[in-house]
């Protein structure tokens, strides 16, 4: 019998409470949102307290920060949601318009919800006065938290698992769909996928942009540390790809225009379709952010 991990015995609801006929229920991934959008707020506020970490002055004072966040708890929300509709399943809410609306059941896409900060930070910053460079500098370095805890929960919820593996580590996850798994006798042992984007998008990026930030004056190129979040993000994303269970809609090589329903480890999944315009993106304001630094330092 292969080597494989029993998954752990987590209960996804962290507590419960029976109010007549109505059951409130506080489970660990509304408490990886709370805390990663808690986090931010707090690297956020301690970064515009230190005008010695910016080049010029900070993009926004406390108060403002303050306000940011509501919009961008808006703008999570809206776009994550839609983006799981529109990028994941559009067919099946086409047909059920009205489950868009039931987030308590699960789907929220990344990639929408970054349009949807996105969209939010552009407003913000018109609506204030804000300079939106400094913004996205700012939110770039308090989102990865945000990641690391929303995977862990993603791996409390068995959800997102990674593809068949015979590797020691892999985690036998519970459910008829995680033990579908063709060729395969007896238990199925899948990849921890979800841990390995909570250590490489929320530790490990996350690290390396604080460390960047705060030590090696990264916030004084404007620009730079939203440049490294979209690049670092989209590569990080783009191999995890390769160990997690490709979502039902997957494109082919020789098929990029048409979805289908397959499963492999040939073509591109959505996910890595969606992260290598994040990676060009980050690329090309990166490179814009430092070339803009010099002539400016020449001028």
């Amino acid at each position: 019998m292969q080597l494989a991990l029993p998954f752990p015995d987590i209960d996804p609801v962290l507590f419960s409470v029976e109010i007549g006929p109505l059951t409130l229920a506080l489970r660990w991934y509304a408490l990886a949102y709370i805390g990663g959008i808690l986090i931010g707020w707090w690297i956020i506020r301690r970064a515009v307290a230190r005008s010695a970490l910016w080049h010029r002055e900070t993009p926004m004072v406390a108060e403002e920060v303050d306000e940011l966040l509501t919009w961008i708890i808006v703008g999570i929300i809206l776009g994550g949601r839609l983006g799981f509709v529109f990028f994941y399943q559009p067919a099946y809410y086409l047909e059920n318009p009205l489950d868009i609306l039931k987030v308590w059941e699960g789907g929220m896409a990344f990639h929408g919800g970054l349009l949807g900060v996105g969209l939010a930070l552009l407003l913000f910053s018109r609506r204030f006065g804000v300079s939106l460079v400094g913004a996205a500098d700012l939110l770039a370095i308090a989102t990865p938290p945000g990641l690391l805890l929303g995977r862990i929960a993603n791996f409390v919820n068995a959800e997102l698992w990674g593809r068949p593996t015979d590797m020691p580590w892999g985690v036998i996850f519970p459910g008829l769909r995680a033990q579908s798994c063709p060729g395969v006798d007896g238990l199925c042992a899948r990849h921890p996928s979800q841990l390995y984007e909570a250590g490489l998008e929320g530790l490990l990026l996350g690290g390396l942009l604080l460390v960047i930030a705060f030590g090696r004056g990264g916030l004084k190129v404007p620009g730079q540390m939203t440049g490294l979040f979209l690049a670092g993000y989209g590569i990080g994303r783009f191999i995890v790809e390769y160990f997690r269970q490709a979502d039902p809609q997957f494109i082919t090589l020789d098929n990029p225009m048409g979805f289908v329903l397959q499963w492999g480890w040939s073509g591109i999944t959505m996910g890595q379709l969606l992260s290598l315009p994040m990676v060009a993106l980050g690329l090309a304001i990166l490179a814009a952010a430092h070339l803009l630094a010099r002539r400016s330092k020449s001028a």
